[in-house]
């Protein structure tokens, strides 16, 4: 199985990547293919209208998620990647006192978010949870084109019919044929490590640099490094309530402060490693929750296990050094890689032990790597830390990537850390596959009721609201 680092770790902005970056990019793919005009209409109709819809989870829990945002930058022709967060709300301000939007290289359209943007909650589109519309229409309101586009997970985006060609293939795809290390699942990749004797990132690499230079990919995990590195110092350095309504107030600046003063004073802090992974992963999902520039690890709503661990490996760790910042990005791409494939890292498909979870394990792969770990150490840490993840809900109050999704990333790196050190401590060798622990996530996930999995009506985003 082959799925790029890069599209793993994807740089965007908050708060969600299922529902804040995966909307704005099915809307930019939606103005392609407007602007490509291949597609069956009457002879001289002109688009002068567009409209949108949003369904299931994203319907829910669009307004917290900052999809209907996302929709109306999108249409607007920007993309998670490149916009501004500090423009977001002047943009969207404008087109909704407007009514209009002007993509570059489109002549135009109306689009009034009032009135053609709507969250469809009694209306789930077939096939997955976080469903979109989009429709273009003349002058006369005749509907000239129509897609659905579904946001699977981790900013990941496809087409009615791609989602109908991923449900139905049972075989395994062109791409095994290229890579040198095909391994769909754990078992896999601990056998192709052992009979080549390559490490797991190492043999991430070999995949990788079959489609790019070895300089290329090195430099884009810099990025991913670099952007992960600037999200945290900047959740540092924020103060304030943050957006929403829930009036949760910033506290990564203040413990970070209060660490700092311990340290200078060398201060005894039994719970130091604890502390250091809480304020690191809180900054970048405070600032995800603002709707800052963050990374998916897997997901924006998981973004701050991955880079708390490296920052804590940075800090404490005195032979950390860019390599290994990369060996550890390229160890949590193949288990995060395996995990999509075989079961889900989306909250709206499996609930939270899908996003947290995930990350956590592959927070703890990436750890054990670094620190001198056999693939099948590598392997045992993610399966202790998914296995101690499963059946966790996602139910995020009042709709928001806030509460309990701020700390639950802290929980996730502490988890992730532990799993490490436990798998370091043993010899490869343990009783519960990595691949059991993802089967079980998928299972359970399935089994989950839907008002667990990121619409907000069940868990803490109802009892809250009652006490």
């Amino acid at each position: 199985m082959f799925l790029s680092v890069l599209d793993l770790f994807k740089i965007g902005i908050g708060p969600s990547s299922s529902h804040t970056m995966g909307p704005m990019t099915a809307a930019e793919r939606f103005l392609r293919e407007v602007k490509r005009g291949d597609w069956p209409r009457p002879k001289n109709a002109k688009i002068v209208r567009l409209s949108a819809s949003l369904h299931g989870s994203l319907a829910y829990t669009g307004i917290g998620h900052a999809s209907d945002r996302a929709v109306i930058l999108g249409l607007a022709g920007y993309n998670p990647l490149t916009v501004d967060p500090d423009k977001v709300e002047a943009i969207v301000s404008r087109i909704g006192e407007t009514k209009r939007i002007q993509p570059k290289g489109h002549s135009g359209y109306t689009f009034d978010p009032a009135a053609d943007l709507v969250l469809d909650r009694k209306t789930p589109l077939p096939g997955h949870a976080n469903g979109m519309q989009f429709c273009a229409w003349d002058k006369d309101d005749t509907l000239l084109l129509k897609r659905n586009f579904f946001s699977i997970g981790g900013g990941f985006v496809v087409s009615e019919e791609e989602l109908q060609r991923m449900k139905q293939r049972a075989e395994r795809p062109a791409e095994f044929a290229r890579v040198p290390y095909p391994f769909a699942n754990a078992g896999e990749m601990l056998s192709m490590a052992q009979e080549s004797g390559l490490s797991i990132a190492d043999m991430k690499r070999a995949n990788e640099e079959i489609s790019q230079t070895r300089s290329d990919l090195d430099a884009s995990l810099d990025l991913i490094w670099e952007t992960m590195h600037g999200c945290i110092e900047r959740g540092l350095s924020q103060e304030g309530i943050m957006p929403g309504g829930l009036k949760v107030p910033r506290r990564a600046k203040k413990m970070y402060e209060r660490l700092q003063e311990e340290w200078r004073l060398n201060r005894p802090n039994p719970l130091l490693a604890n502390d250091w992974l809480s304020v690191y992963a809180m900054a970048v999902n405070e600032e995800n929750a603002g709707g800052g520039r963050v990374v998916t690890a897997p997901t924006n709503g998981a973004a701050g296990v991955i880079p708390a661990v490296m920052r804590y490996w940075q800090h404490f760790y005195p032979d950390a050094d860019q390599k290994g910042i990369r060996d550890f990005l390229l160890t949590a791409a193949a288990v995060g890689g395996i995990i999509k494939h075989n079961a889900s890292i989306s909250g709206a498909e499996v609930g939270c032990q899908g996003e947290v979870g995930s990350a956590s394990a592959m927070a703890a792969a990436g750890l054990a790597a670094v620190m001198g770990g056999t693939p099948g150490q590598v392997e045992n840490a993610a399966e202790i830390a998914l296995e101690h993840h499963l059946g966790m809900t996602c139910d995020p109050v009042g709709g928001l990537v806030q509460v309990p999704c701020i700390e639950r990333n802290a929980l996730g790196a502490v988890k992730a850390v532990t799993a490490a050190s436990l798998a370091l401590k043993g010899d490869g060798t343990h009783f519960v596959p990595l691949d059991a622990a993802i089967e079980t996530m998928r299972q359970t996930g399935e089994d989950m009721s839907e008002r667990y999995k990121e619409t907000s009506q069940g868990g803490l985003a109802v009892n809250v609201v009652a006490c």
